[in-house]
């Protein structure tokens, strides 16, 4: 990981889909490879979670 060449960085809220999760990303990185991380610290804890899109 440390090795590939990283050409973007989000910051996103992870929100209910179905039965499980998603994150919504932009368009032109369909078809790329990622990596998502999880942090412990939830900084939106107090507020309130979006609807779905």
């Amino acid at each position: 990981m440390l090795e590939d060449e990283v050409i973007g960085f989000l910051e996103k809220r992870v929100t209910p889909f179905g039965t499980g999760a998603k994150i919504d990303c932009p368009k032109e990185y369909l078809g790329k490879r990622v990596y998502v991380l999880v942090c412990k610290d939830d900084r939106w804890e107090s507020e309130k979670t979006p609807e779905t899109d």
